[in-house]
């Protein structure tokens, strides 16, 4: 007695396919949507948000979207500069789009305010970003 349909058989081929990012442009300046955009401005919008949402604090996002950068003021500079590329790794981990992330540059102002600059790299080429922690 047959389980499966004649001809039904558990050998098919799956094709992944890739589907286009689509995702609403921001214009920061006028808080409004500008447009959809699909390729390297969309992941360069997507790096400034995930950026700037500090992960946990908003119920709207998942836990694994954001970056936890608010308890590092403070700490010891050898611990900021071990610490900071992780969770910028980590942070952009859940994006498929991004690659890796590479070329960290630090400055320590005297005011107390640290910079760290890098590379992203994304399917669609490389984005130069900063973070700063005051």
């Amino acid at each position: 007695m047959a389980i499966l349909p004649q001809g039904v058989g558990l050998d098919a081929v799956l094709k992944h396919a890739d589907k286009p990012t689509n995702t609403f442009m921001i214009d920061w300046p006028s808080k409004q949507i500008s447009g959809m955009n699909a390729g390297l401005e969309a992941v360069r919008q997507a790096v400034e948000i995930i950026l700037r949402t500090e992960r946990f604090r908003w119920q709207i996002y998942s836990s694994n979207f954001g970056i936890e950068l608010e308890d590092l003021p403070g700490e010891e500079y050898d611990y900021m500069i071990s610490e900071i590329p992780r969770r910028i790794k980590e942070a952009f981990s859940m994006d498929n789009r991004m690659i890796s992330v590479e070329s960290f540059v630090f400055s320590d102002n005297q005011d107390g305010v640290m910079t760290c600059a890098f590379d992203v790299i994304t399917v669609f080429g490389t984005l130069s970003e900063e973070v700063v922690i005051t």
